[in-house]
């Protein structure tokens, strides 16, 4: 697990993760498999910013049930919280 664009699927745009922006922590939906040293060497080179420490948690697949009586998984996914450095921040995008 190499490449950094398959370490970081997206950034999370939540109303939480605007509020910890302000405090130099940025969301990102990562790749399951992707350890803490992969995310942060991914984010290092994607953005050009200094990783301080990365937070990961994992979630979860919920049930749903189809158009049927039958049930089906939508997919497990992993979040991780990175902290930059003090002074760093994200390019803005858009």
């Amino acid at each position: 697990m190499n490449d950094p664009y398959g370490i970081i699927k997206t950034m999370q745009v939540t109303e939480k993760g605007a509020r910890q922006g302000v405090v130099g922590k940025y969301l990102f939906i990562v790749d399951p498999a992707a350890n803490k040293v992969e995310i942060k060497h991914a984010v290092e080179t994607l953005f050009k910013v200094k990783v301080a420490r990365v937070n990961t948690m994992n979630y979860r697949g919920k049930h749903k049930r189809l158009r049927t009586m039958k049930y089906g998984m939508t997919a497990d996914w992993k979040r991780a919280i990175v902290t930059l450095q003090e002074g760093q921040k994200l390019p803005e995008i858009g």
